[in-house]
């Protein structure tokens, strides 16, 4: 294919324990669970995020009040990590530096290919671009951090640069 290095590199994952009870009420150590676990996963969570994750998860309303918990405890931090969402987000503390050094480095068109089923699939819901389904045999590039191309069904489609510059808007703050 056109962009194929690393496009058939199976991804990164991270566990996720399902709730015996998925339908009932969850424990506050199944939130704490939860919450931590999505917390590692992606560094920053807010709502929106959890858009990819499975229907059987606790409501964002549910882990609203975790991370509330976590955060007076000093866990975790509450804030504005990333631009033009709206809502609350939080993050875990060693993120933090890690995203502004993210922000601060110069672009030198490095290439990072994830699988469909990766978390980091987020074109679509977070950023610009139609939905990747979350299928293994599908991979999204991303170029500096912004998706370039993406790879569905097997028929690769470079993404349009309005969509990149789009996507360049909602660049990390602080």
């Amino acid at each position: 294919g056109a962009f194929n290095g690393g496009m058939d590199d199976p991804g990164r994952w991270a566990m996720l324990r399902r709730s015996p009870s998925a339908a009932g009420p969850h424990s506050a150590e199944t939130l704490e669970h939860v919450a931590m676990t999505l917390l590692r996963r992606y560094g920053v969570v807010f709502w929106r995020l959890l858009e990819r994750e499975p229907d059987w998860l606790p409501s964002w309303r549910e882990l609203l009040r975790t991370f509330h918990r976590l955060e007076a405890r000093g866990e975790i931090r509450g804030g504005r990590f990333v631009s033009g969402l709206a809502g609350e987000q939080f993050a875990l503390p060693e993120a933090i530096p890690l995203l502004r050094e993210v922000r601060r480095r110069p672009h030198d068109g490095s290439l990072i290919a994830v699988c469909g089923a990766d978390p980091l699939n987020l074109v679509g819901t977070l950023l610009p671009g139609s939905k990747v389904p979350a299928v293994s045999g599908n991979r999204i590039v991303y170029r500096d951090g912004l998706p370039a191309a993406v790879m569905v069904a097997g028929k690769q489609q470079v993404l349009l640069e309005e969509d990149l510059q789009a996507v360049q808007e909602r660049l990390i703050r602080r």
